[in-house]
């Protein structure tokens, strides 16, 4: 399964259209349909992927309808059109990154974070078993990486803590997926996460990888995934906003505690873009960034996103941030 940065604002402009919406599992019925509100659930990629299981299984046990919600779904033709969708109004709500939101915002579109996808950053330098560096090492190496602005930011930080630059590397740029560089021995290392660029190393290379995390080398731990909203939306639909986010947070903690089921419900409803190893393990490597679930698991800290703003003011990504509670809301949590 080709992988990417998660971290998608400033890439993929190219990006090749996938086709149409992958339909959304669950049950159908016109008389059961028109008793609940619809709510549309933009996805952050265009092919289905297992950080979505909560939500499938949360739709396939009812959860969401015993809400008052019939939930839709949806993944957008290509990944720079998630945000698209949200900001438009042709979606409710949205599964995105944090730098999508920050991106969107700058640009002036009515979107709001409102609900984090675990607990913490989990990006940092991925490398081949039995080779683990550490920063100071880095230096005069060949390095994996995306082309977006967070991960070349995110390496800068980690790099500067130990009195390095980003000269100080070699970096190899990889369109979509850095892993066959690390399994091909062209890079020294990769950046990546651990549920995706780590699941990877995982299945296709059959090794337990190293990792440095970022977040102990001066990066901010700001968890990259989060749920947001369209504003106007929000705003007219308060409760079932909150509806939604209750459903959500049942799903999380009921994927979580049953994960063969919610890789079993995945299974059913995308058979035609499932990896069954791939899957499986990439919900084992999510688990623990998700667990345990509590009234606190979905709740954004003001610290965390000032922390995150002044980074990427730091770096020249934003050149003016808004105030960092303009991004996002804890209202809408159960």
């Amino acid at each position: 399964m080709k992988r990417r940065a998660l971290l998608l604002g400033t890439v993929l402009a190219g990006a090749t259209l996938l086709g149409a919406l992958i339909p959304a599992p669950g049950p159908t019925g016109t008389a059961a349909a028109a008793q609940l509100a619809k709510v549309t659930f933009i996805q952050e990629w265009p092919v289905a992927d297992g950080f979505w299981i909560p939500w499938v299984v949360g739709k396939d046990k009812g959860f969401y309808a015993e809400e008052g919600i019939d939930l839709d779904i949806v993944a957008p033709p290509t990944v720079a059109d998630t945000m698209k969708f949200l900001g438009t109004g042709r979606a409710n709500v949205a599964f995105t990154t944090v730098m999508d939101v920050i991106f969107a915002k700058e640009q002036g579109a009515p979107v709001e974070a409102i609900g984090r996808y675990g607990k913490e950053n989990n990006w940092g330098i991925i490398s081949a078993q039995g080779k683990p560096y550490t920063v100071a090492e880095l230096k005069g190496k060949t390095i994996g990486i995306y082309n977006d602005a967070w991960s070349k930011a995110q390496l800068a930080l980690m790099l500067k803590s130990a009195g390095l630059a980003l000269t100080d590397v070699n970096m190899v740029t990889a369109a979509d997926d850095t892993v066959p560089l690390l399994l091909q021995k062209r890079v020294d290392a990769i950046t990546g996460i651990t549920n995706a660029e780590g699941t990877e190393m995982t299945t296709m290379g059959k090794q337990t990888p190293e990792f440095l995390a970022a977040i102990k080398h001066g990066v901010p731990n700001t968890p990259i995934l989060m749920f947001a909203g369209n504003q106007a939306w929000l705003k007219a639909n308060p409760q079932l906003a909150k509806a939604f986010m209750r459903a959500t947070e049942k799903s999380i903690r009921y994927a979580v505690e049953h994960p063969d089921e919610g890789v079993a419900a995945f299974g059913k409803a995308y058979s035609k873009a499932y990896d069954a190893d791939f899957i499986r393990q990439q919900w084992a490597d999510t688990v623990p960034l998700l667990a345990p679930v509590d009234g606190k698991s979905l709740q954004m800290d003001l610290a965390v996103w000032r922390e995150l703003l002044t980074a990427v003011q730091a770096q020249g990504i934003v050149k003016s941030p808004l105030p960092a509670e303009q991004y996002f809301t804890n209202q809408y949590l159960p």
